[in-house]
């Protein structure tokens, strides 16, 4: 249902800008939506759907927004919050935003950098992870690299890259990379997260990573790290 064109029929404003309604349909009844909009809404609103979310155990609604609107996990939790008397379970969101890093090591002969394989994945890449409601993007980053790999890190200035992809055909991914030093090689990897991890040269790295953000990322990395050294 994530991008479906709908209609909201408005019954209620339930804050700022959160309204409560029913999807314009045969069954209103059940079909309830919240809108969420910036801009005033009266008695019918036309949008996509940007998430799905369960309260309880099994009343699921759509969250609905203006085509042109962008609204991550962080955002639609926070403005949720405002529901009384009811408890947010599960959210499924069309757009999803990830922070995590290119991390590189200085060892005694060479430049590495860090790659890992997730569980559910195929592919190698950065480690990177889901921003959390009050979170900056660099402490994201930072935060999922310590619980993926157990490594302290320090975030280098002026290294900021993006890589936007829908990796399941809907669900629109938006990750910011920056550039991270780690001081020791030594991980420990979150076996729920991580299958596998490796430490390689840019020239590896690039026969390893399949994607063109990736390869694009790298080769940022590797002129700001000639920087640095």
């Amino acid at each position: 249902m994530l991008e479906d064109k709908v209609g909201v029929n408005i019954f209620g404003k339930l804050s700022k800008n959160l309204y409560s309604g029913y999807i314009n349909s045969d069954k209103p009844q059940q079909n309830k939506a919240y809108v969420l909009s910036e801009k005033p809404v009266d008695e019918y609103f036309k949008g996509v759907v940007i998430a799905v979310a369960t309260f309880g155990e099994d009343d699921q609604r759509v969250v609905v927004a203006s085509e042109d609107s962008v609204y991550y996990e962080p955002d639609l939790r926070t403005e949720l919050s405002y529901l009384k008397n009811t408890t947010l379970t599960s959210i499924k969101c069309l757009y999803e935003k990830s922070c995590g890093a290119v991390v590189f090591y200085n060892g005694k002969s060479n430049t590495r950098i860090l790659l890992v394989k997730n569980n559910n994945g195929r592919y190698w890449s950065f480690p990177k992870g889901h921003i959390e409601i009050g979170e900056t993007e660099k402490e994201t980053a930072v935060r999922e690299i310590k619980e993926e790999t157990s490594l302290e890190v320090e975030i280098k200035d002026g290294f900021r890259e993006v890589s936007d992809y829908c990796p399941f055909g809907k669900i629109r991914k938006h990750v910011v990379f920056f550039l991270a030093q780690a001081f020791t090689d030594n991980v420990r990897i979150q076996e729920e997260e991580i299958a596998e991890y490796v430490w390689v040269d840019l020239q590896q790295a690039r026969k390893l990573c399949s994607y063109d953000n990736d390869l694009r990322i790298i080769n940022k990395a590797e002129t700001a790290i000639r920087i640095i050294k």
